[in-house]
């Protein structure tokens, strides 16, 4: 396959950071992050695509502060919700090919199954809204367009719920963690590693049948307090402090948003179109471990 140029937005997120490595060997990597684009202004947008000229844009960017976003909801919306429907407009006109993340906050948890592509969304919360108004976006414009929904997002760099359990455990004799909202937690690494495989298949646009919605999470599933627990069991002991995990309900914790009691997203059909099931979060788990300090 002929080399192409990929424009990355959102270099420096979990995801972008391994994307710039997975992405590499497919072409020319233009990586940018804010300030250099800012999300909130669409002529900045529209320039780095037309100064660019890709063939593949991959939006790795977001406003992630889901408890922030309930206070700034105007904000979050104008870079999850409006900017990627700018992203589209400028990829479609140059016939590329774009890639972007949504996530499970755009479901309210209700369903007692794993969710599937087909399920209607339901957002509890602002940021869940947001998310989802990126992904009608997309569908609007009806460009050659991927979207992968993650769940759980960890990994070795960022700030994510890992790490904070981790460095806990470390300072704490006990952590109280939410035991009735599941998901499957999500290797940062395994999504690029996925996204940088559906790319090299698919080519630069003319996506065809194939374009659409699909869930992109780890196998298996777990409560926050099961992966919290998971976590602590791998550390050295010689590191761990923590030797109590006491599991509470989700209205013990406090927060101003609302999330899905049930976040497991059902990866059949990437499974169908693209022959990729990502591991069990467990196996994983253990490849993270592997290479944190």
């Amino acid at each position: 396959m002929q080399a192409r140029k990929i424009l990355l937005i959102g270099k420096v997120g979990q995801v972008g950071w391994e994307l710039r490595r997975t992405l590499a060997p497919l072409g020319t990597v233009v990586c940018v992050d804010y300030p250099e684009v800012d999300l909130t202004e669409p002529d900045s947008i529209r320039k780095w695509v037309r100064d660019v000229q890709p063939q593949l844009v991959i939006n790795a960017a977001a406003y992630t502060a889901v408890d922030k976003a309930e206070t700034e909801s105007e904000l979050a919306m104008k870079i999850n919700g409006r900017a990627p429907g700018v992203l589209a407009e400028e990829a479609k006109r140059l016939g590329a090919g774009l890639i972007h993340y949504s996530t499970d906050y755009v479901y309210d948890g209700t369903k007692a199954a794993a969710y599937v592509e087909e399920d209607l969304p339901n957002p509890l919360s602002a940021y869940g809204r947001s998310k989802l108004a990126g992904d009608q976006a997309l569908h609007q414009v009806d460009g050659d367009y991927l979207v992968f929904r993650l769940c759980w997002v960890y990994g070795a760099r960022g700030g994510n719920f890992a790490r904070t359990i981790l460095r806990l455990a470390r300072e704490r004799d006990t952590l109280r963690v939410v035991r009735d909202q599941v998901g499957c937690p999500t290797w940062s690494r395994m999504i690029a590693e996925a996204t940088a495989l559906v790319a090299q298949r698919t080519g630069a646009g003319a996506l065809g049948e194939v374009k659409g919605i699909y869930h992109l999470s780890a196998t298996g599933s777990t409560s926050w307090h099961g992966f919290a627990e998971a976590l602590v069991a791998r550390m050295p002991p010689e590191q761990r402090r923590c030797r109590q995990i006491e599991a509470i309900p989700a209205t013990e914790y406090p927060s101003p948003t609302r999330r899905p009691a049930n976040s497991v997203l059902a990866g059949g059909k990437l499974a169908r179109v693209f022959g990729l099931r990502l591991p069990d979060w467990q196996e994983s788990l253990g490849l993270v471990m592997e290479e944190l300090p």
